[in-house]
């Protein structure tokens, strides 16, 4: 797991209550900080025996030192301590590239501030890691991509946590460098974890990411939970959270503004996509708020030759965005989409409903396979409400390759004070509809079904994990 640097900013957008990183035991940062005693309370999937101070490893918080040395060195110590008979045992891989300052050490022992030093600006600070392999190239640009401020691979049992503490990516430099075309690899991530399982990212605020947020990839069983994530809705490909080839996870009460979607289902991006292999299933998103006027408060894709199934979505909340659930693909995609359930949407002017595309033609370079042709099918809505709507839908899939078996049920839509005028636009699609309103197409012609369309009632095993609550003494 790495830190990389970010660049000064002012206080306010930087309260920090104690934040947490965690592989398989815990490292509480406090650098700047006197340490106290004091009991830190947080949940984890396996409760922590060991922890340590950074400035007990030489950390300083005065914006300029590097402390990777102290990072590694806390690292090791605990490694030992959990592990004293298998102490040159490589633990896991961790990177940190850190120049940050903690200090306003409260009283109670209960409340940081994170004031980062000056170094966002200086890109030799984040070094290159490989391309994803589903991916075949970096998502900006061809070659590598700049390391995320928080990484790690290979991991087992991790935990990021705090009492919604802050960490702001400050962004604003990479997104200028970004438009203006001045970067030859990929932006940085907020957060990504890769090839690892059992992880947990809870109770956080996350601000200004330089690109997507949570990226979680080739992982399983992960939990993510209580995130706060803030981007300037204007700002480029800062999607919220990204599940990308992850298997057995769930997205539980976040609230999100974005310049992009704000959860981005993914799974590869064409050949290397299908290479690999590697699909996103067992998905649960529950209880999300999404704010994104220009993107989707779920899209689906469009990078998804890997598959995305059986993803089950409830209790959606979204404020002034593009579309609901949007599926985008094309034909060079492959893979599929398919066994995906969305019950409960209440939706608040929205330029569309529903949106299917297959169209959604960007590759990675000119070695994919046109008759790669995606399938999207068992598509299930229902119980949808929608106020200020311009337009209903918008289902388009791939001529010789339609999108199959769409239901949709109890949908009420009110049409905004200036409504497109066709409401239901359906092309190489099919399915069925159930007390829908306005009227929909017909291509989707109105059958009753007495219990709306369907939505699983069995248990993920995501669902039936507990996690412990955990106590901390300094």
């Amino acid at each position: 797991m790495g830190f990389s640097p970010v660049s000064k900013t002012s206080p306010v957008n930087l309260s920090l209550n104690y934040s947490i990183a965690v592989l398989g035991f815990l490292i509480l940062g406090l650098l700047g900080a006197p340490v106290v005693e004091c009991d830190i309370v947080y949940q984890a999937i396996n409760c922590r025996k060991h922890s340590a101070a950074l400035t007990d490893f030489g950390a300083k918080g005065d914006g300029v030192t590097s402390n990777t040395a102290a990072f590694r060195n806390a690292t090791a110590w605990i490694g030992w301590r959990s592990h004293p008979h298998c102490a040159s045992r490589k633990m896991a891989h961790w990177q940190f590239q850190s120049h940050q300052q903690f200090h306003s050490f409260s009283p109670e022992g209960s409340s940081y501030s994170w004031i980062p030093g000056n170094f966002a600006e200086d890109i030799s600070e984040y070094p290159l890691i490989e391309p994803l392999k589903s991916y075949g190239r970096g998502r900006d640009a061809p070659g590598g991509r700049y390391i995320s401020l928080v990484f790690g691979t290979n991991l087992t049992d991790v935990v990021i946590t705090g009492e919604n503490g802050t960490i702001d990516g400050q962004g604003a430099f990479w997104w200028d460098k970004f438009r203006a075309k001045e970067l030859n690899f990929t932006r940085p991530y907020l957060i990504e974890i890769m090839y690892s399982n059992q992880v947990q990212i809870s109770n956080l605020t996350l601000l200004n990411s330089p690109s997507w947020v949570v990226h979680p990839v080739y992982s399983s069983d992960v939990i993510i939970q209580g995130l706060t994530i803030n981007s300037p809705v204007g700002s480029p490909n800062t999607d919220g959270i990204d599940p990308d080839s992850c298997t057995n996870m769930k997205i539980e009460d976040c609230f999100i503004v974005s310049g992009d979607d704000c959860i981005a289902v993914k799974s590869g991006w064409d050949e290397y996509g299908i290479a690999v292999g590697m699909p996103t299933n067992h998905l649960i998103i529950r209880r999300l708020t999404c704010i994104s006027p220009d993107s989707a408060v779920i899209a689906l894709g469009s990078e998804m030759s890997g598959g995305i199934q059986d993803l089950r979505a409830e209790d959606i909340t979204a404020i002034n965005s593009e579309s609901g659930v949007r599926i985008k693909s094309a034909p060079g995609r492959g893979g599929y989409v398919k066994d995906i359930y969305v019950r409960r949407m209440t939706l608040y002017t929205m330029k569309y409903v529903f949106w299917m595309t297959g169209a959604y033609g960007d590759h990675p370079d000119e070695g994919y396979d046109p008759k790669a042709l995606p399938e999207v099918k068992n598509i299930n809505f229902r119980d949808i409400n929608a106020e200020n709507v311009t337009m209903a839908a918008d289902l388009s899939g791939i001529k010789d390759d339609p999108y199959t078996g769409i239901c949709i049920s109890d949908a009420v839509i009110n049409l905004s004070p200036k409504p497109k005028k066709v409401q239901w636009n359906c092309t190489d699609v099919s399915g069925i509809t159930s007390n829908v309103g306005p009227p929909p197409c017909d291509l989707l012609p109105e059958k009753v079904l007495e219990s709306g369309c369907d939505f699983p009632t069995d248990v993920l095993p995501i669902d039936k994990v507990q996690l412990q609550t955990c106590k901390l003494a300094f």
